[in-house]
């Protein structure tokens, strides 16, 4: 008997696009040759979660070519529900180039950095609109879903962008939650009216703000100061970039935890990752600490990582058996590495403790198969 596929409980919505990554660092007319990628926030984050075990799906809308058909099949074989991703016949697959520092050219953007370059206007994607979630499969998708993710890129694609997220925000739960993130993209936004921003992160149950995101788009850092300007979502995680994130809650409480120490491979994809996993530790039930360490540790996995999505699925194996519910002393003490997690023991500063990644993963799949035993 075939096992049914568990129906997704995060249902991501937004744009995806194809991604070119070159083959090499340097200014774009330096590159020899570029690879073919997928990337996208909203679609990151679906395909973080269902590394981390989380059923997830992705909505969405690509045109009828060979990149469309790329993203689908991606998305497809790392587990996420692409049913709701509908196709245009007309418009294109939204598109964009990584370049990446560390070469010796006078325009390099210099080691570890990178900037991406989006060619997505009047893609299949920003033709979404209110009537997107009606149609039959996207529906169903929402329909059976405990959380919908969206972000502040989907409203700045276009006007129908907008009133499409607008009206996921304002419709009745239906015991559902809505996560936001902003991912504020200054160049989308540069000839629109960033009020509405306010509008979609304060109809939010959970918002996600990047420090540095909040303080350019609203003027504001601070979390306590966002938590004010902010009171609507049941809990706001404010992210201090590589030192600490802070989640907010509506009845005045609020729990910090530092970033660990990463030696950074590509510094994309973090943010998505990091939403992801504090969004799977809600599906687990975790409490608020353990929520934010594995948002840490699953951001940790993209930035060891080339490309947008990480190796999601090794590092959250890695943190359910080594960290999450480890000391404050052991968790400050972690390097995460492309290695695996690094713990140097705090009794005896000279020892390391290191686990693989591919070891806890199979650990823990040993481990989630022993449970179901009777």
């Amino acid at each position: 008997m075939r096992e049914e596929k568990s129906a997704p409980w995060a249902v991501c919505v937004g744009e995806s696009m194809a991604a070119l990554l070159p083959d090499g660092p340097g200014p774009l007319e330096t590159v020899g040759a570029f690879a073919v990628s997928v990337g996208g926030a909203e679609s990151n984050v679906a395909c973080a979660l269902s590394a981390l075990g989380v059923p997830s799906a992705w909505v969405s809308r690509v045109g009828d070519d060979g990149f469309g058909r790329r993203l689908t099949g991606e998305l497809a074989a790392r587990g996420v529900d692409t049913s709701g991703v509908l196709v245009d016949p007309v418009l294109p697959t939204g598109l964009y180039l990584k370049e990446t520092g560390g070469s010796a050219h006078a325009a390099d953007l210099g080691t570890g950095r990178s900037r991406l370059h989006y060619y997505r206007r009047g893609s299949a994607a920003s033709a979404m609109s209110a009537a997107t979630p009606a149609e039959p499969e996207v529906a169903r998708l929402l329909a059976g879903a405990g959380l919908i993710h969206l972000t502040g890129i989907t409203p700045a694609l276009s006007q129908t962008c907008a009133a499409m997220v607008w009206d996921l925000l304002t419709a009745p739960r239906a015991g559902r939650l809505i996560s936001f993130d902003l991912n504020w993209r200054p160049a989308l936004w540069r000839d629109l009216d960033t009020a509405v921003l306010r509008e979609f992160v304060n109809a939010a149950d959970i918002a996600f703000l990047g420090a540095d995101e909040a303080a350019a788009a609203f003027g504001v850092g601070d979390p306590q100061e966002l938590r004010a300007l902010f009171p609507g979502p049941a809990t706001l995680v404010v992210k201090d970039a590589e030192r600490v994130v802070t989640a907010l809650t509506a009845d005045g409480a609020s729990v910090s935890e530092p970033a660990l120490a990463v030696d950074v491979v590509e510094p994309t994809g973090a943010g998505d990752a990091f939403a992801a996993g504090y969004l799977a530790g809600v599906w687990n039930g975790f409490d608020q600490r353990r929520r934010l360490r594995l948002g840490h540790l699953t951001a940790a996995s993209a930035l060891v990582a080339h490309g947008d999505v990480g190796e999601h699925g090794k590092l959250g194996g890695l943190s359910r058996q080594a960290l999450l519910d480890a000391s404050e002393e052991r968790w400050r003490a972690a390097r995460i590495t492309a290695r695996g997690i690094e713990i140097g023991d705090v009794a005896a500063a000279s020892e390391t403790v290191l686990e693989t990644a591919s070891e806890a993963a199979d650990r823990e799949a040993a481990d989630r198969e022993a449970a179901r035993t009777p």
